[in-house]
């Protein structure tokens, strides 16, 4: 298998993996940049990793997402949910906030911060569920939650996870939550990077499908796994991961 194929199935696995745990995807895309002397993915090659990930969600929660389209309330929660995070995304991405925050520094105290936020949510009561308890102050208060999610290190998954934690969501409905808002994220995500694309006229190729099908398949079995995971677990291990990996960047950063 030749190096691009490698660092495409890298990227899958980065993306796959760490888009729907509380780590951040878009630490470790920089990170792994950094790691190989300041390799880039092209844009497309960026889109089909976003593009793979929606795929996997959309096919794990398809029975869902059909019985939202029946219930307007449910459905109308969902996409005041995702307000938020398209408004202030929109503008991160026009006036390019989103590219000057992309950097270690940054990435090492957001690992930190929100993964002490995680721990502290993590502690709160679980009473609460997706079908029974989620209603319009829940919901808009777990949207600007997500905004902090456009910085990166703060992870989108995690942040989302620790506002429903904080609102006594217990973790299986906490992670749901944060799977279902990811649908207008990741489609936000594909459908800028497809634009940029075209702007400079990329074309499919083998190493774009391969993303698509890398990323779909890492992002599945972490969907499956993870809300496995939370049935029987507190989330204390993405804590200590996330403690030990800005410890690392600290040292590198001021040492």
């Amino acid at each position: 298998m030749s190096l691009i194929y490698l660092q495409t199935l890298f990227l899958s696995l980065i993306q796959g993996v760490s888009e729907f745990i509380p780590v951040s995807s878009s630490a470790h895309l920089v990170l792994f940049s950094d790691i190989f002397n300041g390799y880039k993915s092209s844009v497309l090659i960026d889109a089909s990793l976003h593009l793979g990930s929606l795929i996997a969600i959309i096919h794990y929660f398809f029975r869902d997402l059909i019985n939202f389209s029946n219930n307007t309330k449910i459905l109308n929660l969902l996409l005041i949910g995702s307000l938020p995070l398209i408004i202030i995304g929109y503008f991160f991405y026009e006036y390019n906030i989103y590219a000057n925050l992309r950097n270690i520094e940054t990435i090492a105290w957001t690992t930190l911060i929100f993964g002490i936020l995680l721990y502290f949510s993590d502690k709160f009561s679980a009473s609460k569920t997706f079908e029974e308890n989620l209603n319009l102050k829940n919901i808009f208060t777990i949207g600007l939650f997500q905004i902090f999610a456009l910085i990166p290190g703060a992870s989108r998954a995690g942040i989302v996870i620790t506002g429903s934690r904080f609102l006594n969501f217990n973790r299986y409905d906490a992670a749901k939550i944060s799977f279902i808002l990811s649908i207008p994220a990741l489609l936000g995500a594909s459908v800028l990077t497809l634009k940029d694309s075209f702007i400079k006229e990329e074309i499919i190729n083998l190493n774009i499908i391969l993303g698509i099908i890398f990323s779909y398949i890492f992002s599945y079995l972490t969907i499956k796994y993870f809300l496995i995971y939370t049935k029987n677990f507190s989330l204390n291990i993405f804590v200590i991961y996330r403690v030990l990996l800005s410890s690392i960047l600290f040292y590198f950063i001021y040492f």
